[in-house]
């Protein structure tokens, strides 16, 4: 096999396994975990090593940044059960150890649409001043 090969082929198994984990781990999380510090969590994304013996866990949650750091040390302290769960459910040969972190991009998302919101509403009150006024359509010039 080549070098080219084996690259592929474990970046395939990479993927295959990220997508696994973010599958189980939000059901465990949702089905099993009883923890009240852990409110509504998102699993996100995951990444794996090549050598798929350690995962990153993305997540996601609403609330305050105490709320979310309270969240992140609740899961990162049960990482031992998720992966135990993960093993029962998961046929692989070596399970990954998990660290769990915040994913920041969902609230950049939030955070850019309320803004493209905001402009839409400032744009719709200008052209309704405009038009108010007696302004002239720009657009029929």
């Amino acid at each position: 096999m080549t070098v080219e090969a084996s690259r592929i082929m474990a970046s395939t198994r990479q993927r295959r396994v990220q997508e696994l984990l973010v599958q189980e781990i939000s059901q465990i999380i949702r089905r099993e975990m009883k923890d009240p510090r852990i409110g509504f969590v998102t699993i996100t994304d995951a990444e794996v090593t090549a050598d798929l013996r350690h995962a990153r866990i993305f997540f996601s949650v609403l609330g305050s940044e105490t709320e979310r750091d309270e969240t992140a040390k609740a899961l990162n302290r049960a990482a031992g059960f998720i992966r135990g769960e993960f093993a029962r459910r998961a046929q692989m040969r070596f399970v990954p150890d998990f660290r769990f972190e915040f994913d920041p991009s969902v609230e950049r998302g939030v955070r850019l649409s309320q803004l493209l919101d905001q402009v839409r509403q400032d744009d719709e009150r200008a052209a309704e001043t405009g038009q108010a006024s007696g302004g002239a359509d720009p657009e029929s010039e």
